[in-house]
């Protein structure tokens, strides 16, 4: 399937969830942390760390949910080279997530931008995305953010907005399908819950 067009921009279509980019950029451009790597007029260049590429990655939001990265989100699984190419591993939080498609091509631009020409992004499915994979930092965001974090039990622990403990769920599904709607009775204010998985 081809990939479409969003304001010109490329888009990866659902079925083109890894793929190799590649391209030329003057030794110049390149950030100082890369290393092993020698393009075909001579001039060095280096390769990113791993741990220079998770940080880079750690910028990257959680387009549903800006204040939250994809690592934070536990969805990057794994990062790594084979040869020149970066393979960046990638589990979706449930395999009809709307927003797949644009999450690969996020991290596609993110470390295009810091150089790094070769790039492929794999899915996996197996072992699927849990909450527990979320971080404590992106907890917090989440709390932060007005969302309620998930919890074992299966409802909210507190009001993200007053934190409050009476609580009633108003509804199942929130704004997107991996959160539902609860209401505080003491600042009376909704909240989305992130669901429980």
């Amino acid at each position: 399937m081809a990939a479409t067009r969003l304001s010109g921009q490329p888009v990866v279509s659902e079925t083109a969830l890894s793929r190799t980019w590649s391209g030329t950029f003057p030794a110049h451009e390149f950030p100082d942390q890369f290393r092993d790597r020698t393009p075909s007029d001579g001039n060095a260049m280096t390769r990113p760390s791993i741990d220079q590429i998770w940080q880079w990655l750690d910028t990257v939001p959680d387009p549903e949910i800006p204040v939250i990265s994809l690592v934070d989100l536990g969805i990057i699984r794994n990062v790594g080279f084979e040869g020149d190419t970066c393979i960046v591993t990638v589990t979706p939080t449930y395999s009809g997530c709307p927003a797949t498609a644009i999450i690969n091509l996020d991290i596609e631009t993110a470390l295009r931008a810091k150089g790094l020409d070769r790039i492929e992004l794999r899915r996996q499915l197996s072992p699927a995305w849990t909450t527990d994979w979320l971080s404590d930092k992106g907890r917090a965001r989440l709390e932060d953010y007005g969302i309620a974090p998930p919890q074992p039990a299966g409802g909210p622990q507190r009001c993200p907005r007053c934190g409050g403990s009476h609580l009633e769920k108003l509804s199942q599904f929130g704004s997107t399908p991996c959160k539902a709607q609860w209401r505080c009775k003491d600042c009376l204010e909704p909240f989305d819950y992130f669901k429980c998985i």
